[in-house]
């Protein structure tokens, strides 16, 4: 990526996302990390969409995340400054809200004094803080919106729907990630635009190249190897893995990932093999230890609506990939294999493993060759720039109406 741009000199980005430390590398920290080769970027980790309970445990978190919050940014490995600004979540008492808007605002612009950024782009990648957009002194507002936020579990649906509503209409510049989102965004906001993730191609072709090595523990496990990397979370579904390796107890199941939920029927079975959460940049060393790839997703709100970012990731490895069925997986048809049930799933990874055509796992690889995370970020900047000359141009002509 070019590290400069005229019309972005002497801006920066205060950036709103997911943890930094989480255990999986989002959209929300490539954007990140390729944004920050161009300008200097404020990463504000902001926790804060799970509905609370009323336990003591929740409410000790929430004094630990605000003592974080006054700690100063850090310079991270990877470029962007790094910044956790939470927000109480016991809503519904008195106060707590109108304490949320007051302290996030201070912990913020306090932040980006700290880093020296004065003239700022305000970057949102989760809905819930913002109440801020449009209230940082910034020039341009963007939301990218990479999912529906109100569907994932255990949130606060309603206050998150309402957040996600009112910064599709505040924000400046709005891109959306979803296919199935970008029409209801497109009514809310004309400056609606469509930005399906990356990929880090040069990351995941490791997977092919005959030097990279594969983990121990995955070293010597009875093939084929059906594999995933990921969360294990609970749009993740479990019964349909046990029954494929129950169906197949022949077959090894690699699962590479945070378990978020209970997975201890999985854990009882022989030839699943969980190997909890890995660091990134060594996921194309187990997807070389796969024979084919999975994305077992539950059919709910949450994966209609959803871009998965594996699906392109798996696709890079070279790797057959065998998944359920939704909009943006169904636009890669040609190179993934879509099962609409457990019968048809089992029999789609037994036509994969039973031998492909030779060039198959090249076809794959090209299909998203130009889908690079670098390639996306220029796109982005692009009309990232344009919308600042818009208004650059349309304050004369409001300046000139007061006159």
């Amino acid at each position: 990526m070019p590290d400069t741009r005229a019309s972005l000199q002497g801006l920066g980005v205060v950036y709103f996302g997911n943890s930094w430390h989480g255990e999986n590398r989002t959209s929300s920290h490539h954007v990140a990390v390729r944004l920050a080769a161009t300008l200097p970027v404020l990463y504000v980790d902001s926790p804060g969409m799970r509905a609370p309970n009323a336990s003591g445990r929740d409410f000790k978190r929430a004094i630990n995340k605000i003592a974080a919050a006054f700690r100063a940014p850090v310079r991270t490995a990877e470029g962007p400054w790094h910044c956790t600004v939470p927000q109480l979540p016991f809503r519904r008492i008195p106060g707590v809200d109108a304490f949320n808007r007051l302290f996030g605002r201070w912990a913020v612009r306090r932040a980006l004094r700290r880093v020296g950024i004065t003239r700022r782009i305000s970057w949102f990648v989760v809905p819930h803080p913002g109440f801020m957009a449009q209230r940082l002194g910034e020039e341009l507002c963007v939301y990218y919106c990479i999912d529906d936020y109100a569907a994932h579990p255990g949130v606060d649906a309603t206050l998150i729907a309402q957040r996600d509503l009112d910064l599709s209409q505040r924000a400046d510049l709005l891109f959306v990630a979803p296919p199935t989102l970008l029409d209801a965004k497109r009514a809310l906001n004309a400056a609606t635009v469509f930005s399906p993730h990356g990929v880090d191609v040069e990351l995941f072709r490791q997977a092919n190249d005959p030097a990279t090595a594969i983990p121990e523990a995955a070293r010597g496990l009875a093939r084929p190897v059906v594999g995933y990397f990921g969360s294990l979370h609970e749009w993740i579904n479990f019964e349909l893995i046990e029954w494929l390796a129950q169906a197949r107890p022949q077959w090894s199941f690699l699962l590479v990932g945070h378990a978020a939920t209970d997975v201890s029927r999985l854990r009882a079975l022989p030839n699943v093999h969980l190997v909890g959460p890995q660091p990134y940049r060594t996921l194309p060393q187990w997807a070389k230890a796969f024979d084919a790839a999975i994305i077992p997703y539950r059919l709910n709100r949450q994966v209609a609506n959803a871009n998965p970012l594996k699906l392109r990731e798996y696709l890079a490895t070279g790797k057959p990939v065998v998944s359920v069925r939704n909009r943006e997986i169904e636009k890669f048809s040609r190179w993934v294999r879509i099962a609409d049930d457990r019968d048809a799933f089992l029999a789609a990874l037994d036509d994969v493993l039973n031998g492909e055509p030779p060039d198959a796992a090249a076809q794959r690889m090209a299909s998203v060759a130009e889908h690079t995370w670098d390639r996306r970020v220029e796109e982005v900047l692009d009309h990232v720039e344009h919308a600042l000359a818009r208004r650059t141009a349309a304050a004369p002509r409001i300046s000139e109406a007061y006159q």
